[in-house]
């Protein structure tokens, strides 16, 4: 048996090492000439800037991948520290465990009981917006101050835009095996002392860069896959450079990328080119210091543009670097700003809120960055892939590198099960 992957970001990486381990042979195309898709690390003025994401989690998964990848021993962990919610003029610290809870003037001790009131509330319907699941769970300053920006800030996405179906499926599992969405909460949002933010010294695409090296006899850069032709015994990937015959593709690209390559095998395409990325505008400040803690997201009512700021230097000892977030989907037209008018309102914001100087390093712009997960998002069930042609990606699964890992190990235990 033969698989082939297209795309070698951190999904079709992980999924080639899997497959490697159970003896499946594997191989693995990908467009650009550098592993890791969205996970992209650069130097900035001295500076490691991450243009993706900006951390993950040192879960088990993530320890044994790197072990495989020879890198295990270069993660970069971070402190345990507070998350913080700029509300009503200053940063207030988020309550993402019992401690935080207790001490937070985030919220009122009658919101807070209000909060601890979910279980008593109806479970979690699909039907629902994740706006209406968390106000009616939590209570509406909860969302607006804590559950929404926190949430909404993962995917730079409006929630009252955002059908629970796909958004909160993990979730709502989950709701279901703890008794209440509030332990299931906690349990994704108060696990740091298990599994701490993580980086490493060079920035997160050392992962799959090292994964790529491992594996550089199965995984073929600059060599983009330009369609999927069905075939009698499996399917045909034609690549620039040569025609590849395989049993099975794992498809792994953003969905406009694997809408035109499953044109000819796969029924429902269009929905895959009609998803939602939202927008984002990244700004990379250098500070006089930064509070301790992770970073803070801004409450909804409040008039800032920013959206987030991630305290990377805190985290990963890199001076007193940190990423600012402009954009999304509430607000899309900032891009069309100048890189000096970002830079202004990013630092300008950034002062108002910690109190601290901030001079802008780099301003970049991801024009479609993060999966929606939208009203779009239902186009989805219109798409019907072939025996043999799976998705795996960041718009049909949780988006985050441990939930990228975690896919992945679970397509490749189905894949090889097919040939024992």
């Amino acid at each position: 048996m033969t698989v082939g992957v297209v795309g070698a970001g951190i999904t079709g990486l992980a999924l080639t090492h899997y497959l490697r381990e159970r003896d499946v042979n594997v191989v693995t195309f990908d467009a650009r000439d550098a592993a890791g898709g969205v996970i992209q690390s650069q130097r900035r003025d001295g500076h490691v800037v991450e243009l993706g994401p900006q951390r993950m989690r040192a879960t088990p998964g993530i320890r044994e991948l790197a072990a495989a990848a020879g890198v295990e021993s270069d993660i970069v962990t971070a402190s345990e520290g507070s998350l913080f919610v700029y509300s009503r003029g200053r940063l207030r610290e988020a309550p993402t465990d019992v401690r935080p809870f207790l001490r937070t003037d985030l919220l009122s001790w009658p919101e807070k009981l209000r909060f601890l009131a979910e279980p008593l509330t109806q479970a979690a319907q699909p039907q629902e917006t994740v706006a209406e699941v968390f106000s009616r769970k939590f209570g509406q300053a909860a969302y607006e101050r804590f559950v929404g920006p926190l949430y909404g800030g993962l995917y730079a996405s409006d929630p009252s835009e955002m059908p629970a179906k796909f958004a909160l499926e993990g979730l709502m599992r989950r709701e279901q095996e703890a008794g209440s969405l509030l332990s299931a909460f906690r349990q994704r949002v108060g696990s740091g002392e298990k599994s701490p933010a993580a980086s490493f010294p060079d920035g997160l695409q050392t992962l799959p860069e090292a994964l790529a090296d491992t594996y550089a006899d199965s995984v073929h850069l600059a060599e983009p896959v330009e369609t999927v032709e069905s075939t009698p015994d499996g399917y045909t990937l034609d690549t620039t450079t040569d025609e590849y015959a395989v049993d099975d593709v794992v498809v792994t690209t953003p969905a406009n990328a694997a809408a035109e390559l499953l044109d000819n095998v796969a029924d429902g395409t269009d929905a895959l080119e009609g998803l939602t990325y939202n927008p984002l505008v990244l700004v990379y400040l250098e500070t006089d210091g930064l509070p301790e803690g992770l970073g803070y997201q801004v409450a909804y009512d409040e008039d800032l543009r920013t959206l987030g700021v991630s305290f990377n230097g805190a985290m990963f000892d890199r001076d007193e670097l940190c990423t600012a977030f402009l954009g999304g989907m509430h607000d899309p037209e900032i891009l069309a700003e100048s890189d000096e008018r970002l830079g202004e309102i990013a630092t300008t914001e950034f002062e108002r809120a910690t109190g601290q100087n901030a001079t802008v390093v780099d301003v970049v712009r991801r024009d479609r960055w993060f999966p929606a997960y939208d009203q779009t998002w239902w186009g989805l069930e219109d798409v019907q892939t072939p025996e043999g042609v799976h998705l795996a990606t960041n718009y049909t699964a949780r988006m985050g590198i441990p939930s990228r890992v975690r896919e992945a190990r679970q397509l490749a235990e189905e894949l090889s099960a097919t040939t024992a």
